[in-house]
């Protein structure tokens, strides 16, 4: 039975490839989805409003 009873090491972590994405495309990604989301909040709550105050 081995005595050692220090914690398995951890696997090492790769080194971060260089480029990836730029900032700006992801930016224009979450606009693309955020924009027509908000607009869509937007128009429930006015719905919703005209559902309960009539």
């Amino acid at each position: 039975m081995p005595s050692d009873s220090s914690p398995p090491s951890l696997p090492r972590s790769r080194p971060r490839p260089t480029g990836g994405t730029p900032a700006g495309l992801i930016v224009l990604a979450w606009l693309w989805v955020a924009a027509p989301l908000a607009y869509g909040v937007y128009e429930l709550v006015q719905k919703a409003r005209q559902l309960f105050t009539g």
